[in-house]
């Protein structure tokens, strides 16, 4: 059984409901040397200004790692060291990254949740909850918000617990007990 300083943790939303901003402060309170796991890649400059944006908030003590692909190896590599507290920011660009690269996202969203069920050190991931607007009017877009809720699904069976962000406010969806 892990202790509680081994939970792992998703926090889901939708844009711009504070999901970063709370996992970071939920990370923060985490007992370790923080590290920021970045999959956000700055293809434009409206994406550059918003991981500015991230970067900014987010302030000093943090250990960057910028992986728009390979999230699993990296999350595997950080069990060496020193009381790592990661948050990785975030799953939904993670799937756009996987598809764009024409990975499998159902077999990348297993190794994921093979390695939160194991976790041994804490663990915040945020993703966005894409499923909850109108159905999308393409076939691409339809795949993305299928691959994305089938992720956030198999991540929060893994995760010990999971927050929804709204306006603000986290509500807990799966308790810690």
């Amino acid at each position: 059984m892990r202790t509680l300083a081994q939970k792992t943790c998703l926090i889901l939303g939708g844009a711009r409901s504070g999901k970063s901003a709370h996992a970071e402060k939920l990370a923060r309170e985490a007992d370790g040397n923080l590290h920021y796991v970045a999959t956000a890649q700055a293809l434009d400059a409206e994406m550059t200004a918003r991981i500015a944006h991230h970067q900014a908030a987010r302030g000093h003590g943090w250990r960057t790692h910028e992986v728009p692909v390979e999230l699993v190896a990296c999350l595997e590599g950080l069990v060496r060291q020193e009381r790592p507290v990661v948050l990785v920011d975030c799953l939904t660009l993670w799937v756009t990254n996987l598809m764009l690269g024409d990975r499998d996202v159902g077999e990348a969203g297993d190794r994921l949740a093979a390695f939160i069920a194991d976790c041994p050190y804490p663990l915040f991931l945020v993703a966005n909850e894409v499923g909850l607007g109108i159905v999308p009017d393409n076939a691409l877009a339809r795949k993305f918000r299928d691959e994305a809720g089938l992720l956030n699904q198999k991540v929060a069976a893994a995760a010990d617990t999971v927050i929804f962000m709204a306006a603000g406010l986290p509500m807990t969806m799966k308790p810690t007990s």
